[in-house]
């Protein structure tokens, strides 16, 4: 790759640190969409072992580029994201990526056709991670920045992506007694 075409990947790549989510992890201080592809990069990495029989270097490329298209649309939270909105996405995303020199083109075309198409176990270990770092996330943030809606979220948020590996359902267990503990002690859920 010419070192142009590096720093032109890189400067798009980059607005993700700039990108906000939704999720306030310090007084005034939004999550950003590179903070949550960090986090989840790391969570492959510490989760290798438990995944014996996956390409845990596969997982990893696929969490670290899997929110890409947000520098072009922006983050738009679960709750809120349209199928319009997902089309946008992919479409803007696929278009930005057949731009790069190869091999880069077609190796990540490929990881994204796998990713979206969940039939792998590296591409439901990366969904899964997705998931569950915001999860993580949002027991992490005061919990007055939370929308009502949020207090049942929080508990059905990724359940689906889980249910493949015993390893993940153990630990959206313990998510979720993080999360009931939470609002519990908050005094918050009682009126949702």
């Amino acid at each position: 790759m010419e070192p142009a075409e590096l720093l032109a990947i890189l400067a798009v790549a980059g607005r993700l640190k700039k990108t906000d989510r939704h999720c306030t992890i310090l007084p005034g201080r939004q999550e950003s969409v590179a903070d949550h592809s960090w986090r989840i990069s790391l969570m492959a990495m510490l989760l290798a072992h438990e995944f014996p029989e996956a390409d845990m270097n596969k997982v990893t490329r696929m969490c670290l580029i899997h929110d890409l298209g947000e520098a072009f649309t922006g983050d738009i939270p679960s709750f809120y994201k349209t199928e319009a909105d997902v089309e946008l996405e992919d479409s803007v995303l696929e278009a930005w990526v057949k731009t790069f020199p190869e091999p880069e083109r077609s190796e990540w075309l490929a990881l994204y056709d796998e990713m979206n198409a969940l039939q792998t176990t590296e591409a439901k270990i990366y969904k899964a991670l997705d998931k569950l770092e915001a999860v993580i996330s949002h027991d992490e943030s005061d919990i007055s920045t939370w929308l009502p809606l949020e207090y049942d979220l929080q508990l059905q948020y990724g359940k689906e992506n889980v249910a493949f590996s015993p390893y993940f359902q153990r630990l959206k267990r313990e998510t979720d007694a993080i999360t009931e503990q939470k609002i519990r002690e908050s005094g918050e859920g009682e009126n949702t």
